[in-house]
């Protein structure tokens, strides 16, 4: 099944945000886009330049952002905002949490720049705990697709989901590799290889990776259960244990802190359901830094050969 995924292109998953709004926005009148001063990092122009009368320019004002979008809601349109993970999330957190998750209003919260493969623009915007943040609130769908094409369906998919999402992606050129007739279903895994040693959950750009580690694992006679968890909230349980409880030890791969992120759901729904060894590659209690993206990931240890390592030691603890 490795062999069905490989690089074909490289584009970035904010490039297919920009496709899939695009699509939307012929088929979906009631979609409305808002943006915070950053249409050409959100790659909206095309959504603007067809539909100028659906675009809000709120400009560098986040918070109204979203209250705007919750009474936009109220209408029955279908608000997508767009800014970057950072400004999506912490500085909006009290407007996310009272306006749009407690009324449980129809807003997709589209977030660009996350992780620390924003790069250069270091720290600051670099935010590795969004995740964790919108998946405590109830009511909450969190969404981390890990290509262009898984993108640009999971913008598409979520307009006919009824109730509040997060959807997470990031900055640079990245290998796209999911063929893109692949179904998108919110809350339902992709099992990317069958095996019966090591389960290897991955979530948004750190998929590929899983993928080449798998790849390398598996010419060492190492046989790996891939899962591609694009949905973190709700979590596809039946597809982690039923991975777990044929390989007897799991590893999780994402570009978020360890603390609150998809191994802590995995990790939990484990020890309450099947106890098994797991190790996480995940940013361990750090902010990042300014860099490239393939340094940084290396560096704080999200690396394809920090996923090897990982699925080794967890099933030594067998």
């Amino acid at each position: 099944m490795l062999d069905n995924y490989n690089q074909t292109d490289k584009k970035s998953t904010r490039d297919g945000f920009g496709a899939g709004v695009y699509e939307l926005g012929k088929s979906h009148p009631e979609v409305v886009a808002l943006c915070a001063d950053l249409i050409g990092s959100l790659k909206i122009q095309k959504f603007i330049d067809e539909w100028p009368e659906r675009f809000f320019q709120v400009g560098i004002a986040e918070a109204n952002m979203m209250g705007l979008a919750a009474g936009l809601a109220t209408t029955g349109k279908i608000p997508y905002t767009s800014t970057f993970a950072n400004f999506s999330t912490g500085r909006v957190y009290d407007q996310i949490r009272q306006s749009i998750a407690y009324s449980h209003k129809n807003v997709k919260i589209c977030a660009s720049h996350a992780g620390l493969t924003l790069g250069e623009d270091g720290a600051t915007h670099q935010i590795l705990e969004d995740i964790g943040m919108m998946k405590m609130l109830p009511g909450m769908t969190v969404i981390n697709p890990c290509d262009y094409n898984q993108t640009k369906a999971a913008t598409i998919a979520i307009a006919d989901f009824d109730g509040p999402v997060y959807l997470r992606f990031g900055r640079p050129g990245w290998p796209v590799f999911m063929p893109a007739d692949t179904p998108f279903e919110i809350g339902k895994a992709v099992h990317m290889n069958e095996g019966s040693d090591v389960s290897i959950f991955a979530t948004g750009h750190l998929v590929w990776y899983a993928v080449e580690a798998a790849k390398q694992l598996v010419s060492e006679g190492v046989s790996v259960d891939l899962i591609n968890i694009h949905t973190i909230k709700p979590l596809d349980e039946e597809a982690v244990l039923a991975s777990v409880r044929k390989t007897g030890c799991a590893v999780s791969a994402e570009e978020h802190q360890r603390n609150g992120g998809l191994g802590e759901s995995i990790s939990s729904l484990l020890s309450e359901k099947h106890p098994a060894p797991m190790n996480f590659v995940a940013v361990n209690d750090s902010f990042g830094e300014s860099g490239t993206s393939i340094e940084l990931l290396d560096k704080y240890g999200l690396g394809i050969k920090d996923i090897i390592n990982a699925a080794k030691a967890a099933m030594a603890k067998k």
